[in-house]
């Protein structure tokens, strides 16, 4: 058990906060700016080790690694422990569909049941009875297109995010058979769509997702600890996940073979090294950073557009509260790309810039790519509930000094 005194670290963002808001030293770098915050976490909550790095297109400008590994175990975290990134699959996946697109392959507004015939004449719940679990469904108005499943907007949800498929299914991922939870095109909410992009990957592109993955953005941007299967020489490099209990933390010692199901919507163990390489891609407008061309500049352009027109990201609510809390951050602001959620236009100017693109997995790992700043983050964090109130406190805290530090010229690149 890991105990926490939440007062106290909310007490020290304040006063750290502040302090380098009236007074930042100019020799004060912001390596060390990050590395005392992240110290200071690391000792004044619960969370018991994060991994932290932001990049330009071509090169890493901070690296932090605090904590660790394995608590009950005492290894130290470092930088290029092996993390399971759960949701991070999903723009990984929608890479994938970008580039069968690029090939002419297939087209954004495709009706899916072209290549997967059991999602013709979805159903849709109609009328639903809370008490009793039963309901009624009627045809969906529409057909599903791979637009909507890269946009969350297909509506094929998550029962952890719906308690009307939580009451149906009884569990936290409802079946994919399952009635649809609104028209698709209607509303966005937090989708199993990049799930059934996976086997649209498959289906035109003749090959298993994994391999595919592996051949055509895994392998060229050497993203080598990416995988759906650890390999049993790096199982000791996977970090200890957690999970919340009244006021601390449970961990749970890794099985010795560690090999998730393949899906486009989540399963794929990386490290903070390999995925800012994914990031620096996009950064760079589909080169990575060894040179390897994964997306022409116009589909990256085109990922990075609002894909949802008037409709906005909306709260999504939890059923399961000690698997997620009520997220995402920027609800009812912020739009949707093709695998991205885009920043809109928020008040507080001292965060990354409108336009930029982001996503996070449900053990508390994070990302931001700013376009328009040149800078792209990761934050990765190994426990449940997702969103969190420290974990989500230790992120605006980080961007916030990023950011500092950016206007400071403290970082440079």
């Amino acid at each position: 058990m890991i105990s926490f005194s939440s007062w106290a670290f909310r007490l020290f963002l304040m006063l750290y906060g502040c302090i380098f808001c009236l007074n930042s030293s100019a020799q004060d770098s912001m390596q060390k700016r990050l590395d005392t915050y992240f110290e200071q976490t690391i000792n004044d909550t619960y969370i018991p080790g994060i991994v932290a790095i932001v990049v330009d297109e071509k090169q890493i400008l901070y690296e932090g690694a605090f904590g660790h590994q394995n608590v009950n175990q005492n290894i130290a975290m470092k930088s290029d422990v092996i993390h399971r990134i759960y949701s991070m699959t999903k723009p990984i996946t929608s890479v994938a569909v970008l580039q069968l697109i690029q090939r002419g392959e297939m087209q954004l507004d495709d009706r899916i049941f072209a290549y997967l015939p059991d999602y013709k004449d979805k159903q849709v719940v109609d009328d639903f009875d809370p008490v009793s679990g039963n309901y009624t469904t009627r045809a969906a108005a529409s057909e599903i297109t791979v637009r909507q499943l890269l946009t969350h907007t297909a509506g094929i949800g998550y029962a952890f995010t719906n308690p009307v498929l939580a009451k149906i299914s009884g569990a936290i991922n409802a079946p994919l058979d399952f009635p649809l939870i609104h028209d698709p095109g209607t509303r966005w909410a937090y989708s199993q769509g990049p799930t059934v992009l996976g086997y649209l990957v498959e289906a035109v592109s003749g090959q298993p997702l994994d391999e595919y993955l592996q051949e055509n953005i895994l392998s060229p941007l050497q993203m080598t600890d990416t995988f759906y299967a650890v390999p049993s020489a790096k199982i000791g490099r996977v970090v200890s996940s957690h999970k919340k209990s009244g006021q601390a933390l449970v961990e749970s010692p890794n099985p010795k073979i560690m090999q998730s199901k393949i899906s486009g919507g989540g399963g794929l163990f990386s490290t903070g090294l390999d995925y800012v390489k994914f990031i620096q891609m996009l950064l760079n407008k589909g080169e990575g950073p060894g040179g390897a061309r994964i997306l022409s500049p116009d589909s990256v352009k085109l990922m990075g557009q609002n894909q949802i027109g008037d409709l906005k990201i909306e709260l999504q609510p939890t059923a399961f509260p000690d698997v997620s809390e009520p997220f995402p951050l920027g609800a009812g602001v912020d739009t949707f790309g093709l695998g991205f959620q885009i920043t809109g236009e928020h008040k507080d100017l001292g965060k990354r810039s409108p336009g930029s693109l982001s996503w996070a997995g449900i053990q508390n790992t994070q990302f931001w790519i700013d376009p328009k700043k040149r800078i792209g983050a990761i934050l990765f964090m190994q426990y449940l509930p997702f969103y969190d109130s420290v974990a989500i406190e230790v992120l605006q805290g980080f961007e916030r000094i990023v950011y500092e530090s950016l206007r400071s010229g403290q970082f440079r690149h």
